[in-house]
């Protein structure tokens, strides 16, 4: 089941960058805004500076995977944005994952605590 579609407009992504909230960590940068509909759409941008078009697709669908398999925890009704920084070049799914999250936690967009569940603490 499909719960979330993509952001492709320009002007969508202007409107949440104007009037969302966002935060940001050492890999990503997520914004997120209220959207009045009962599903989520998501946005990635990765700009040239991060790398050559295979890098920059290849962050682009750990982003997207990361979420679809986290979309369930998610709340319903958000636009959310989530940008790449140059640090993001290189780092591990479970990094993507670790991160994406974290900044979801910040937003408090996620649903009953699933951040704790989902963390791994290091030792």
């Amino acid at each position: 089941m499909r719960f979330s579609e993509s952001l492709k407009r320009n002007k969508d992504f202007q409107n949440v960058y104007q009037n969302g909230r966002s935060y940001a960590n050492r890999y990503l940068v997520m914004y997120v805004l209220k959207n009045e509909t009962e599903h989520n759409r998501l946005g990635i941008s990765v700009s040239k500076k991060v790398g050559n078009s295979v890098v920059r697709h290849h962050l682009t669908r750990l982003i997207r995977e990361v979420y679809r398999l986290h979309e369930d925890t998610f709340n319903s009704g958000l636009d959310v944005v989530v940008i790449a920084r140059v640090s993001a070049k290189d780092i591990s799914y479970h990094q993507v994952e670790s991160s994406l999250l974290h900044l979801a936690n910040l937003h408090h967009i996620l649903k009953h605590d699933e951040y704790e569940k989902n963390t791994i603490v290091p030792d």
